[in-house]
């Protein structure tokens, strides 16, 4: 009977080595990887606000670390792709911290994608553009996922209710209607300019103006030239339409007649729960002003000015 060469068993050796380490590689584990080899999610639709929760974040990594590890997934280059975990990372970047600890787990893009929403949609204050960008994903990454069978590592995968569509699904995971899906989806069709008039609804940011999200609906129908448009009126104007004023621009837009004169003379209609305002013209008080003096600043120095008059004329009259 021959004997197997030293060849022969280190050949048979590495096969099964290699199979164990590919269960090995499958296994999720939690490992300390440096910033430096984590990418961010592409096209990431939450946005990584400085604000003071992440400056409070970063002081509690800096005396704690980061105590929920996030979750990356290997990228064929090299390195690790960011699913779960951005805030994480960043916050670890602002501490001075090398590396941050991580769930390594083999996934999909698709898997990738509605995990990566799903957990930010955890979050307490979520943006109407994130929404819109997050819902619109995940549903594409639903829709193509719609029919396979779920794998055996856990991942989130889209579930197999029968004569349920991926829009219907969808909303019954995110707790939100099956309109309210498709109005926020619609937001996606917006300029930047006018989306983040839409996010400032939430964030309130003085000097700015906001806008409802069923008037920013219609005017997503609107072509990116109309709302380049729309949105320089807005800002001459310091006021966005109404939800019936959109509905109007939007008639307009698909019949071919609306040009910046149309939508300033809808702009200029008494909205229905609209206060009496009384307005003055730019040209008139910009010369008392520096230039990008901000409005809300221009109408309290005029408040206090009137203040002062009334003031000064009341001790005349004595």
């Amino acid at each position: 009977m021959a004997v197997n060469s030293a060849a022969d068993l280190l050949s048979v050796d590495s096969l099964f080595t290699t199979q164990a380490q590919r269960d090995e590689e499958k296994r999720e584990s939690v490992r300390d990887i440096p910033l430096s080899e984590i990418s961010n999610f592409p096209n990431h639709p939450f946005k990584v606000r400085m604000d003071d929760s992440m400056t409070e974040m970063a002081d509690s990594v800096r005396q704690c670390g980061v105590l929920v590890p996030g979750l990356v997934r290997p990228k064929p280059e090299g390195g690790y792709e960011m699913v779960a975990g951005h805030r994480r990372k960043k916050a670890s970047e602002l501490a001075g911290v090398e590396t941050v600890p991580c769930i390594v787990r083999e996934l999909t893009d698709d898997e990738a994608t509605i995990i990566m929403v799903d957990s930010n949609l955890q979050r307490e204050q979520i943006l109407p553009s994130e929404k819109a960008f997050a819902y619109k994903m995940k549903l594409d990454a639903m829709k193509r996922q719609a029919g396979r069978p779920s794998k055996e590592n856990g991942a989130t995968v889209l579930p197999h209710f029968s004569g349920k569509k991926s829009r219907e699904l969808l909303a019954e995971q995110s707790g939100e209607s099956h309109e309210q899906i498709r109005k926020y989806i619609r937001l996606t069709n917006l300029t930047p300019d006018l989306l983040d008039l839409v996010d400032n609804s939430v964030l309130k940011e003085k000097d700015k103006p906001q806008m409802a999200l069923r008037p920013a609906v219609e005017l997503s129908y609107l072509t990116l030239e109309e709302q380049s448009s729309l949105y320089e009126l807005i800002e001459s104007e310091d006021c966005t339409p109404s939800h019936a004023q959109a509905i109007k621009m939007k008639d307009f837009s698909q019949a071919g007649k609306l040009n910046e004169d149309v939508m300033l003379s809808i702009m200029q209609e008494e909205k229905g729960n609209q206060v009496e305002q009384f307005k003055i013209p730019k040209e008139r008080i910009s010369k008392y002003f520096a230039p990008g003096t901000p409005a809300q600043k221009i109408e309290d120095t005029i408040v206090k000015a009137l203040e002062m008059y009334r003031k000064r004329q009341r001790e005349m009259e004595r």
